[in-house]
């Protein structure tokens, strides 16, 4: 059956982004890419404390605006209402495929993957957290016609099991009080480091 013009431009979109994110020549890049896995369990740690809440788990929430199991427990605890974080979740971003490839394949993208990754990352494989967080982006979009959101980006995440480092995660909202410091502080701090002074004119 001959595929629609939507269905055919996701998938050149979807070769194109794989391509470029193969085309940087990151090690361990190509089984992520084709493992065609998904996140199944996020998983917080700090010292010897761990906990993992199931992304089916934070999939219902996002559906339903109900929590349930660990999740129900974590919420009540930090006082947040379901439906709030409901939204979060759910809540997605428009950002063009091609670009957004290309991006994070500059100095400035592998910076800035380079931070969110000493937070974020597959459990116990801290090593290809870049390539792990490149894959998920690309391939949530691709699948989400030029969408992102937090459960897609899961769903598309090309391993079974994602470490949250808590302590490196409050150390950052702890320098970041809202969401917009927060992607400032992503954008801005590896930019400086990027910075080279500019050379006195001949």
């Amino acid at each position: 059956m001959a595929l629609r013009p939507r269905q055919r431009r996701r998938q050149r979109l979807a070769a194109v982004a794989l391509g470029a994110a193969l085309a940087a020549g990151m090690p361990g890049l190509g089984w992520l890419a084709a493992s065609g896995r998904a996140a199944e369990n996020v998983v917080f740690i700090t010292g010897a404390f761990r906990r993992s809440i199931s992304v089916a788990d934070l999939i219902y929430l996002a559906e339903t605006g109900e929590a349930r199991g660990l999740m129900a427990d974590v919420l009540a605890v930090a006082k947040q209402k379901p439906a709030e974080i409901a939204k979060l979740l759910k809540a997605e971003l428009a950002i063009p495929l091609v670009l957004t490839s290309r991006l994070l394949n500059t100095r400035l993208g592998e910076a800035v993957l380079a931070r969110v990754a000493q937070i974020v990352y597959p459990l116990y494989a801290k090593k290809v957290g870049i390539q792990a967080l490149r894959a998920g982006i690309l391939n949530a979009l691709a699948k989400g016609d030029g969408r992102i959101s937090a459960i897609t980006f899961l769903q598309a995440y090309p391993v079974g099991e994602m470490e949250v480092n808590i302590p490196a995660l409050m150390a950052v909202l702890a320098k970041a009080k809202s969401i917009s410091q927060l992607v400032q502080f992503f954008a801005d701090s590896p930019l400086d480091g990027l910075r080279t002074p500019a050379k006195p004119a001949p």
